[in-house]
């Protein structure tokens, strides 16, 4: 028999072309294991879900096509740009197949109005085939777990070159390590149940002001250490000065002089009967334990930058000047979380994507050394030199960045 040739369809993303192409083939076995293997959303009203965060409501509708109401859920390439209402919870298949009940919709609808949509009934014997797909996926959750370490991105409806996209690639390795699609400024995440819970439990967010004042601080490098900056900045000093390698000691030693310089000169003004009266402050058992405690800080980088090296972070003989890119990357993607928990507008995310690029811009030279400093932050912060997942996982995603062809790192120029 002659070949059925599929009909031709710029689907926007992976997911909702392997559905279409399976619906095409009338694969529906196919069909049910793509979607058991991603995130599948359900529309709620924003009054809904803020007045009852702990429980789910069908919202069904009217369809045609069956003569009945269905619960219509949509990919997450499928979905509509981030309105202030309504919103979107995102749910595996699985969750789905457990949560029905008799007074639910007879029918669900995959993606309705397009070419890869589809009704299925919802009796207890399909749920039961669609629990039998989530059992066989790699994960069941929310948030596609199984996506992480994967760089996924909207092949319609997101960019890929231009100014917001070269932003939201200064977010790409947290998007990779996520398995988030990296270029989707107009970003659900997970939902906005999921979304506002990462927030609150990873920053402490519960308002649009808490994240519009973490924003600003990490566009403008204000969350990044002090500390390190200092001692990165000793050294970047004494490389421009002597054009060469740095010796760890005299790092050490001149971050340590600088220290006790500072000291020396602080002091507190008095009024006294003769006037103004400058007298030195004594702080001795202060400054001797920043002084150690620098030291050991430049110890810790430099045995960070010696295992970046080794693993091909960072050439032979380079080192990072500045761990700004800590925040850079975070307020890149911070903007696309907060827009997902609706404390921003899509225009506000955006000007925050755009800053994160220009700031990028000032400070590095190439997309290796904007990650190598960002991964610097990271391990400085959390990992503790344990060399664990805190590094693991995004040393895989700049392997990922800097090696596949569909990187944006590898299309979009740095400057």
């Amino acid at each position: 028999m002659p070949q059925t040739v599929a009909p031709s369809w710029s689907a926007p993303s992976a997911v909702d072309r392997a559905l279409f192409e399976a619906k095409v083939r009338g694969d529906w076995a196919a069909y049910f294991n793509v979607l058991s293997r991603t995130d599948l959303f359900m529309v709620v009203s924003r009054l809904s879900a803020d007045s009852h965060p702990d429980s789910v409501v069908f919202t069904p509708s009217w369809s045609p096509a069956t003569g009945t109401s269905c619960l219509a859920v949509f990919t997450e390439g499928m979905l509509p740009a981030p309105v202030e209402d309504p919103v979107f919870y995102g749910y595996s298949l699985g969750w789905y197949a457990r949560g029905w009940s008799a007074s639910d919709p007879p029918f669900l609808v995959v993606n309705p109005g397009s070419p890869c949509e589809a009704f299925f009934p919802t009796t207890p014997a399909h749920r039961a085939m669609w629990q039998q797909h989530a059992d066989r996926a790699p994960a069941d959750s929310a948030c596609c777990t199984q996506q992480r370490g994967k760089m996924r991105a909207l092949l319609v409806g997101g960019p890929l070159h231009g100014a917001v996209a070269y932003g939201l690639a200064c977010g790409a390795l947290l998007a990779v390590r996520n398995g988030e699609l990296w270029n989707a400024l107009a970003y659900h995440g997970g939902g906005y149940r999921h979304e506002r819970k990462r927030l609150k439990d990873g920053w402490g967010f519960t308002h649009r002001q808490d994240l519009q004042h973490a924003e600003e601080r990490l566009l403008n490098a204000g969350m990044v250490s002090t500390v390190w900056e200092f001692a990165l900045s000793v050294r970047r000093s004494l490389a421009r000065d002597f054009a060469g390698p740095v010796d760890l000691e005299h790092w050490r030693q001149v971050a340590e002089g600088v220290l006790r310089r500072n000291a020396a000169q602080s002091g507190e003004v008095r009024i006294t009967p003769e006037g103004v009266t400058r007298v030195e402050a004594s702080q001795t058992a202060a400054v001797e334990s920043q002084v150690a405690g620098v030291r050991r800080l430049i110890g810790r980088i430099a045995r960070y930058e010696a295992r970046f090296r080794a693993d091909g972070l960072l050439p032979e003989g380079a080192f990072v000047r500045t761990a700004e890119a800590w925040d850079y990357g975070r307020a890149s993607c911070m903007a696309r979380w907060g827009l997902a928990a609706r404390y921003c507008t899509l225009h506000e995310a955006e000007e925050a994507v755009l800053r994160a690029s220009h700031a990028a811009q000032a400070a590095y030279r190439s997309w290796e050394e904007f990650s190598a400093a960002f991964i610097l932050g990271r391990c400085l912060h959390f990992d503790e030199e344990e060399f664990g997942p805190w590094y693991t996982d995004v040393l895989a995603a700049h392997e990922i960045l800097t090696t596949d062809p569909a990187s944006p790192w590898l299309n979009i120029p740095w400057k």
